[in-house]
């Protein structure tokens, strides 16, 4: 699930999805380096139905509970279709993230080119 290169935003906790199920979420990690827009992904323990990373009370969850651990900001749309797994949805964080990923020691490698 995590390598020496991921910052862990949250460690395990509850969603609930849009059918009303509870699972189960071991993280929500991002790289620690990166160009401009950041992936965020948040790893469950068991598969997810596919598709679940459309599921808009789910990801509301997701983005709550990163509220919760000090992001302000806009809501987060699901990341590219292609890099969803079977127990990882990835979320395409906007813009205003990248104050609260700094924080949490992110680096934006972009900044050594300006």
């Amino acid at each position: 699930m995590t390598t020496d290169s991921d910052i862990m935003l949250s460690g395990p906790f509850q969603a609930t999805d849009g059918k009303g199920r509870t699972l189960d979420v071991k993280a929500i990690r991002i790289f620690d380096e990166g160009y401009g827009i950041i992936d965020v992904y948040a790893d469950f323990k068991d598969r997810l139905e596919p598709g679940a990373y459309k599921d808009t009370a789910l990801l509301r969850q997701l983005v709550e509970r990163l509220r919760a651990l000090g992001y302000k900001g806009p809501d987060f749309g699901h990341g590219d279709p292609g890099l969803q797994e079977s127990r990882t949805i990835v979320l395409e964080a906007p813009e205003e993230f990248t104050a609260f990923a700094k924080s949490r020691g992110w680096k934006n490698l972009a900044e050594d080119f300006d």
